[in-house]
């Protein structure tokens, strides 16, 4: 079974200052998530389930969507602040603006899939040798399989220059996960070392760190203790603004709850990505390197 691939794409792009994950970066206005869902597709995967904000709906299609649908099993889901809750629910948290959560996004995708899938952020390069590997992993496994996999970064090849960035800093024992410990304010230091601002205080990092950048692959399974951890967040932090509901710290819980494992790929390829304004022109030059190298073709899609 060919296994499909769910792209978070709803979110705010606050600190980009616009909707980063249809901004063109290719030569012919293609947007990164086109290379994405290029090299999924170029890797094994059957379909993409994109979650998006119903707003973007109409810029989306014309921007994106129509042109990889031409090419490829696409839909797309609407992940918004009304999703999975009850009216009760939502009566607590009226004023809420801010999004949910990658935890919520992949559950707005839930009856989308029938079979193992990996989840990727709509606005981070991530490589084909990382979708090769993880797409290889998930097409041997069915849908109740309780061994899941990632791929981890090497923290140094995944920060912006442009302002701090959230990893999520892994944990791996014998090429498995142990533990992930959402940092969400990691950032270079005026020496250029790499800290972290956890819990109040500051912390050096070597840069060495295994580090997730939501590049996850789970069978089906996993939706059972998805549910749990949603079950629980919103027991517990419904009422709160800004707190959300995150994927590692879910994809963890599994692992810590002994309901499975996560197996360990680990990627050295250079991340980059549009977290900030200035990440555009960056982005641009690494695909333009990338077609010039062979690595594209100059015509992305046929269509």
């Amino acid at each position: 079974m060919k296994p499909a691939l769910v792209v978070l794409a709803a979110g705010m792009g606050s600190r980009y200052g616009g909707v980063k994950q249809i901004d063109a970066v290719g030569r012919n206005g293609e947007c990164l998530l086109d290379f994405s869902s290029f090299d999924a597709k170029k890797s094994g995967f059957g379909k993409i389930v994109f979650i998006i904000r119903p707003d973007i709906e109409q810029d989306f299609r014309e921007r994106l969507f129509d042109r990889v649908a031409a090419n490829f099993d696409a839909e797309y889901v609407f992940q918004t602040k009304e999703s999975l809750f009850t009216q009760e629910e939502l009566s607590k948290c009226a004023e809420r603006t801010k999004p949910w959560g990658t935890m919520h996004a992949v559950l707005c995708a839930e009856k989308a899939l029938k079979e193992p899938f990996a989840v990727i952020n709509s606005d981070d390069y991530y490589g084909r040798q990382a979708f090769e590997v993880l797409g290889k992993y998930l097409s041997s496994i069915d849908c109740d399989c309780t061994e899941h996999a990632m791929v981890s970064y090497i923290l140094g090849n995944t920060m912006s220059k442009s302002g701090s960035v959230s990893r999520g800093v892994c944990t791996v024992k014998d090429g498995y996960l142990d533990s992930i410990v959402e940092n969400t304010k990691i950032s270079y230091d005026k020496n250029g070392g790499i800290i972290t601002e956890l819990d109040g205080n500051v912390y050096s990092l070597t840069g060495k760190e295994p580090v997730s950048m939501n590049f996850f692959g789970f069978s089906m399974k996993a939706f059972e203790e998805f549910h749990v951890y949603w079950d629980n967040f919103k027991k517990t932090s419904i009422d709160q603004p800004k707190t959300e509901a995150l994927l590692p710290v879910a994809a963890s819980d599994i692992v810590k709850h002994g309901k499975g494992s996560l197996k360990v790929f680990t990627s050295t390829e250079q991340w980059f990505g549009m977290t900030y304004p200035e990440d555009r022109e960056t982005v641009k030059k690494e695909i333009a390197e990338k077609i010039k190298s062979g690595y594209y073709p100059e015509k992305l899609w046929d269509n």
